[in-house]
């Protein structure tokens, strides 16, 4: 578990993720805290937290994760929850085949799916991550879209946005993969690893996305970047338009490491799910490619979540 520690209670032997301060003030991260140095340049930066790896210390981390854990869920509010998760499942299917198919699309439309969403990922968020790793062949874009954008709501609310930005984003998440729907059903339900040539198919989605959607009027611009530039990198290396740093914008920051989280712990014919932990220390690894705040920030909402 991933938990929150004020600097003045770190310990040796805590295992430190991140200090919660500039790099330039402390530029270490992901190590076992063995040094009286490191403790007093840490205590010394202006950081207030550290982020501590409970399962790697070699400390007990008595009392850091108070008032972490999520309370069980009310089994009324979990059916409720199930049963509004399964009907925003079928009306995003609904409506993404109405746009794969070329009938209108009303962005307003959707609005009362995202709304439900964001209600159901506030009152009961454990649910929706169970629901959500169960995705049959059929489903799994709908299912997926679904996932991403219940984390994106989760995110976007914990980094400080305002209930409306929450709700836009959450659309955002819902029609992310609008895409893959255009991608031949012989390439995205492979059974096996994709070849190059397949793989340079299955990266025109985002751009095929992008263009569907600029054909209605009325969907918010950053829906449209969500939409085309969710697998860009900061480093570059990202497609469609090989953008890097500050190019990209929280948002769009945002909507990449909730993609990739629900990609990595989700079951594919070639791999097996990666539990939680793996994804996020997988991505924090990379900063080269993954804005690290919003990986952990990320970190820290699923451990409170704690559906495993």
């Amino acid at each position: 578990m991933l938990v929150d520690v004020p600097k003045n209670s770190l310990r040796k032997g805590m295992f430190v993720e991140a200090v919660m301060c500039p790099e330039t003030e402390f530029a270490k991260r992901r190590f076992l805290l063995t040094s009286e140095q490191d403790l007093r340049a840490i205590v010394a930066s202006s950081a207030e937290t550290v982020l501590v790896n409970t399962a790697r210390s070699q400390v007990a981390v008595d009392g850091a994760d108070a008032g972490k854990a999520q309370k069980s869920v009310d089994p009324v509010v979990a059916t409720r929850t199930r049963t509004a998760i399964t009907n925003n499942i079928n009306a995003l299917g609904d409506t993404l085949d109405m746009i794969r198919q070329g009938e209108a699309f009303d962005f307003d439309a959707l609005q009362p799916a995202a709304a439900s969403l964001v209600d159901s990922v506030t009152e009961a968020p454990a649910v929706l991550l169970q629901m959500t790793r169960l995705k049959s062949k059929d489903q799994g874009t709908f299912v997926h879209c679904i996932a991403v954008a219940g984390l994106m709501a989760r995110l976007a609310d914990e980094t400080g946005s305002d209930s409306d930005t929450v709700q836009l984003l959450t659309t955002a998440g819902l029609l992310h993969d609008l895409g893959k729907l255009f991608i031949p059903d012989a390439i995205l339900k492979k059974q096996g690893e994709l070849t190059d040539a397949e793989r340079r198919i299955i990266r025109t989605h985002p751009q095929i996305g992008f263009d569907i959607l600029k054909r209605y009027p009325g969907v918010p611009q950053v829906v449209l970047d969500v939409c085309r530039l969710h697998h860009e990198a900061l480093d570059g290396s990202g497609y469609p338009l090989g953008l890097s740093g500050d190019e990209i914008g929280p948002f769009v920051r945002l909507s990449t490491v909730c993609d990739v989280f629900d990609a990595l712990t989700t079951v594919r014919p070639y791999k097996r799910a990666w539990t939680q932990e793996q994804a996020i220390h997988w991505m924090f690894d990379r900063g080269h490619l993954f804005d690290r705040k919003m990986v952990l920030t990320l970190g820290r909402l699923l451990d409170a979540m704690d559906p495993q």
